[in-house]
C-alpha cells in the first residue's frame, strides 16, 4: 500500500474525480498551446497507471525525452491545482475569503482604493460571520495600509474603530494560536506514547498542559476558541485515562457545534473528529445507550451533502464509523458479526490507500485481531497482530506492547507451550524497554509463565486466584487501559467459567443495558 504512490503529481491526479478530470481538460483546452497539449498526454498516461513507473511512462510518451519530464510535471501539477482551485472556489469560504483579498489587492494596485475597501467590507461580513478571524486580520490589515496611506474620505470615527477591531482579533487570535497548539501537541503525545503510564508520567502531563493554557482563560469566547479549548481538554482527559472528562468534553465539542451549526459545513473535519472521540468516550465508559444513539446521528450525518462533499471527510466518516461499528461488537461480545465487516473495511482501506495514514491503518489491525481472538480464531488473530509486530514501532507505543501480549495469549490457546518462556521473556524486554509495563501486565505475564504445562484440574484455582488479583486492579486509573486494550478479565472468566469469551462478554453487556448506562 506504501509504495503505491510515491511522486506527488501521480498522487494528485489518482485523487481526483471524473468530474474534476473533465473540467481539467475544459480548461486547459481554453488556451491550449503545444506545452498544454504535451501535459494533457502526460495527464493522460498518469492515469491509466495503477503505480508510479516513470521508465514506462517515458515509454507512453516517446516525444517527451527524461530531461523534459520534470519541467513539464511541474506545469502540469501548478495547471490541476489552478483547475482545481477554479473548480472548487464556490464550494469553500476558505478559497472564496481568498479570491475576495486577492481582488482588493489587484484594486488597489491599480489605484482603485475605495473599490478595494468596499470589497474588504464585503470580505470581512462573510469572515465574522463564518468566524473566520485569521481571514479577518488580513483584511484589516490590508484597510489600514489603505487608511494610513490615503485619503480615503474615511471619517475619523472608522480609522479608531479599526484599530479596536485590530486589538480585539489580535487578542483572539493568540488564544486560538496558543490552544490549537495545545490541542495539536497532546494528540502528538498520544500517538507517540499513548495513554500516562504511571504518576510520573501524569505529573509531566500536567505541567505542560497548564503550561500551554491562555494566561486569560476566561476570555475564551467564540467558536474557535471553545472548540480548541474542548479538544485540548478531551486529549489531556483521554490521556490520564480520566474517561469522564473525556466524556464531558467531547459532549461540549459536539454541542458547539449543535449551538452552531454552519460551522458543520466550515469546519467539516473537526466535527467528523468530535463524534469520532464521543463515540470513544461512550465506548470506554460502556454508555451503550448513548453509543447507539451517536452512532445512528453520525451514519446519518455520513449520508448528507456536507459529508460526501470532499475525499478526506468520506474517507474519515467511512474509518471512524466502521470504528465505532467493530468496537461496538467488542462491547457486545457479538465477534462474529463484527469479523463480518472486515472485507469492506479492508476492501475501502485499498480504495482509500492515499488518504488514510499508518496509524489508522495500526489500530485497525489491533480491532481486527481481537475480534479474531475472541471468536476463538488465534491463527488468523495472530497473523493481523504480526503485521504490526514486524511494522514500525514509532507509533502507539501502547498498542505495539498490547500487541505482543495478545500474539502472546493467542499462542497459549493454541497450546503452542514451547513458545511460551521464550515469548513472555521477549515481551516483558520489549514492554519494559518502552516503559509500558503496568501491574496488570506484569500479574499475566507472571500467571502464563507459572502455567506451562500445569493441568487442569490444577489451573482453575490458579486462574481463580489471578482473576482475583486483576479485579481488584479494575479501578486503579493506571490500569485502565490494560482492560480497555485488551480484556484480560473476560478472558480469564471465560477460563475459570468455561465458557467462549464471546458468552461472557455478551452476558456482561445484557446486564449492563438493563441496568441502564453509565453516564447519565
Amino acid at each position: 500500500m506504501s509504495n503505491r504512490f510515491t511522486d506527488a503529481l501521480f498522487q494528485l491526479v489518482h485523487s481526483l474525480e471524473k468530474s474534476e478530470k473533465r473540467h481539467f481538460k475544459l480548461y486547459i483546452k481554453r488556451s491550449s498551446a503545444n506545452e498544454d497539449l504535451k501535459i494533457i498526454r502526460l495527464f493522460d498516461a498518469l492515469d491509466k497507471l495503477p503505480e508510479y513507473d516513470e521508465k514506462l511512462l517515458l515509454k507512453k510518451l516517446p516525444d517527451i525525452k527524461k530531461p523534459q519530464l520534470a519541467n513539464i510535471k511541474t506545469h502540469l501539477y501548478k495547471q490541476l491545482l489552478g483547475s482545481l482551485r477554479l473548480l472548487k472556489a464556490t464550494e469553500n469560504i476558505d478559497l472564496q475569503l481568498s479570491e475576495h483579498l486577492d481582488h482588493a489587492r489587484v484594486l488597489y494596485n491599480k489605484g482603485l482604493k475605495l473599490q478595494s475597501l468596499k470589497i474588504l467590507e464585503k470580505a470581512k461580513e462573510i469572515a465574522r460571520s463564518n468566524q473566520k478571524f485569521n481571514f479577518l486580520a488580513q483584511v484589516i490589515s490590508l484597510e489600514k495600509k489603505i487608511e494610513t496611506l490615503h485619503i480615503t474620505r474615511s471619517s475619523t470615527e472608522k480609522t479608531l474603530v479599526l484599530a479596536e477591531e485590530a486589538q480585539e482579533i489580535s487578542s483572539h487570535i493568540d488564544r486560538v494560536t496558543r490552544l490549537s497548539n495545545l490541542a495539536l501537541l497532546l494528540y502528538r503525545w498520544f500517538v507517540l506514547n499513548g495513554h500516562a503510564r504511571n504518576p510520573e508520567d501524569e505529573q509531566d502531563l500536567i505541567k505542560f498542559f497548564r503550561e500551554y493554557l491562555p494566561a486569560d482563560i476566561n476570555a475564551v469566547n467564540g467558536f474557535y476558541e471553545k472548540l480548541y479549548l474542548y479538544q485540548s481538554y478531551s486529549w489531556y482527559a483521554f490521556i490520564k485515562q480520566d474517561f469522564l472528562m473525556y466524556y464531558k468534553y467531547g459532549q461540549k465539542w459536539i454541542d458547539l457545534y449543535n449551538e452552531h451549526p454552519l460551522m458543520k459545513e466550515v469546519e467539516t473535519g473537526h466535527y467528523i473528529k468530535g463524534m469520532h472521540n464521543l463515540l470513544n468516550a461512550h465506548f470506554d465508559l460502556r454508555n451503550f445507550k448513548k453509543f447507539d444513539i451517536t452512532l445512528k446521528q453520525f451514519e446519518e450525518f455520513s449520508k448528507t451533502p456536507v459529508a460526501t462533499h470532499h475525499d478526506n471527510f468520506r474517507t474519515h466518516t467511512f474509518i471512524y464509523i466502521n470504528s465505532a461499528k467493530v468496537n461496538q461488537h467488542l462491547m457486545q461480545g457479538t465477534f462474529r458479526e463484527g469479523l463480518a465487516l472486515v472485507p469492506e473495511i479492508e476492501e475501502k482501506l485499498e480504495e482509500y490507500a492515499l488518504f488514510v495514514d499508518q496509524h489508522r491503518i495500526l489500530v485497525f489491525n489491533y480491532k481486527i485481531a481481537t475480534l479474531h481472538f475472541g471468536n476463538g480464531e488465534y491463527e488468523k488473530c495472530i497473523d493481523y497482530l504480526q503485521r504490526i509486530i514486524n511494522g514500525p514501532i514509532d507509533l502507539r507505543i501502547d498498542l505495539q506492547c498490547y500487541a505482543r501480549l495478545l500474539h502472546m495469549l493467542a499462542h497459549y490457546e493454541m497450546g503452542n507451550y514451547e513458545l511460551m518462556e521464550s515469548l513472555s521473556k521477549s515481551v516483558f524486554r520489549f514492554m519494559a524497554r518502552m516503559k509500558n509495563i503496568t501491574v496488570v501486565e506484569e500479574e499475566m505475564l507472571r500467571f502464563l509463565r507459572n502455567s506451562f504445562g500445569v493441568s487442569p484440574r490444577e489451573l482453575r484455582p490458579e486462574l481463580e486466584k489471578f482473576l482475583n488479583k486483576i479485579k481488584h486492579l479494575e479501578k486503579n486509573r493506571f490500569e485502565t487501559r490494560a482492560f480497555a486494550y485488551l480484556d484480560i478479565i473476560s478472558w480469564t472468566e471465560s477460563k475459570v467459567y468455561q465458557k467462549p469469551m464471546r458468552e461472557v462478554v455478551y452476558e456482561k453487556y445484557i446486564k449492563s443495558k438493563h441496568r441502564g448506562t453509565v453516564v447519565a
